[in-house]
């Protein structure tokens, strides 16, 4: 009897996630799902010193009782796009989702993302984006602006969570030695390919002026690197304006929430990132 391919793989890198890995699979392992084919769910551990592995692994039982496929593998350290290339070279679904280990997906995100995948043309398809920031009132303030900004208010942005069709993953070969990998497939799909699902997830920032001051470092040189490397990708940028009239609007209803999101974004233009594998918030 030959096995039945997936319907997805959704891939899951991760370093030095043990605690936070835990949630996101919770979330998936009781998405709402009624297709014939399963999904398979893949967790590469890229040279974690903490039980990232081990607490994967504790879900395996929880996946395996709803006929769905959870496999645990172990990549070296050598950054974030190893690790989703190896997620892909174990993956037996011809559509691909990359998920953030420290998302949490709301029930009928898995399968309407599934759904909207399933067109002959290319599509990149996300969720819709609920930014959080449970445990830092400055991270709030900035979130709640954040997500006001025209990139992320009016665009598919996909960050921490996208997917792709088979025919959209052929337009790129391995992921590159990239800052920004949600860029770099964005960027790959013209604005109309993008498409966002009514189901939420949840994207938390990091804690803290000084940590949001290194992300958004590395985050806006993330974006310069594509810029450099790739310059034929700017064709697909949308390259949305923050018009002033915006910004005032923006400072008026929330003064903190503008201060601090001002004051992040000065800051880091002046503070390089550090290397290394960072969560992209």
């Amino acid at each position: 009897m030959i096995e039945q391919a997936p319907q997805i793989s959704v891939i899951v890198p991760a370093s030095n996630e043990a605690g936070q890995i835990g949630a996101c699979l919770t979330a998936l392992s009781v998405s709402d799902w009624t297709a014939e084919a399963a999904p398979e769910i893949i967790v590469v551990d890229n040279g974690s010193q903490d039980d990232t592995a081990g607490v994967a692994r504790s879900f395996e039982a929880a996946f395996a009782a709803r006929g769905w496929n959870l496999r645990v593998i172990t990549a070296p350290k050598a950054g974030k796009p190893s690790a989703l290339n190896a997620g892909d070279a174990a993956a037996r679904g011809l559509a691909r989702m990359y998920l953030d280990a420290d998302v949490t997906v709301s029930p009928a995100l898995l399968a309407q993302v599934t759904a909207a995948l399933a067109a002959p043309e290319p599509r990149f398809v996300t969720g819709t984006l609920a930014i959080t920031a449970p445990h830092s009132a400055v991270s709030r303030a900035y979130a709640r602006v954040w997500a006001q900004v025209p990139f992320m208010a009016d665009c598919v942005p996909g960050c921490g969570l996208f997917a792709v069709n088979a025919v959209g993953r052929l337009r790129w070969n391995a992921f590159p030695q990239l800052i920004s990998d949600d860029t770099f497939v964005r960027l790959h799909f013209a604005p109309h390919e993008r498409h966002a699902v009514p189901a939420r997830y949840d994207w938390p920032v990091v804690a803290g002026f000084g940590n949001l001051v290194k992300v958004r470092a590395r985050q806006d040189r993330g974006v310069t690197e594509i810029r450099q490397v790739h310059p034929d990708l700017a064709r697909n940028d949308e390259g949305r304006p923050f018009p002033l009239s915006r910004k005032l609007g923006l400072a008026a209803r929330d003064p903190l929430g503008f201060a601090v999101y001002s004051g992040v974004a000065l800051a880091a233009r002046l503070r390089p990132a550090a290397d290394g594998w960072s969560r992209g918030r």
